[in-house]
């Protein structure tokens, strides 16, 4: 099952944590504690990252007991996130 919220993605969707995937399709300058946070232990945050006049790369984050584990995927180019990303 899918739900989807449309809005400012910073604060993710408390209500409905704990996720099992999160995607973002416009980059912040870095990722969101609240949307970490939301994450259920063995899941997947896959967001590209950085500003727009800089080198973005798409991260995915895996939540685990220890803590979290970090890759870069590949450098990528998207929209900047809006809203409190911007603050």
């Amino acid at each position: 099952n899918i739900k989807v919220r449309i809005g400012d993605g910073y604060a993710g969707w408390p209500a409905k944590a704990p996720f099992d995937a999160i995607i973002l399709t416009a980059s912040p300058p870095k990722i969101p504690l609240p949307l970490i946070e939301q994450l259920k232990t063995g899941g997947h945050l896959v967001a590209p990252v950085g500003r727009l006049s800089e080198n973005q790369r798409l991260i995915r984050l895996t939540k685990t007991p220890k803590g979290i584990k970090r890759k870069t995927l590949m450098g990528v180019r998207f929209v900047p996130m809006t809203g409190k990303a911007q603050r």
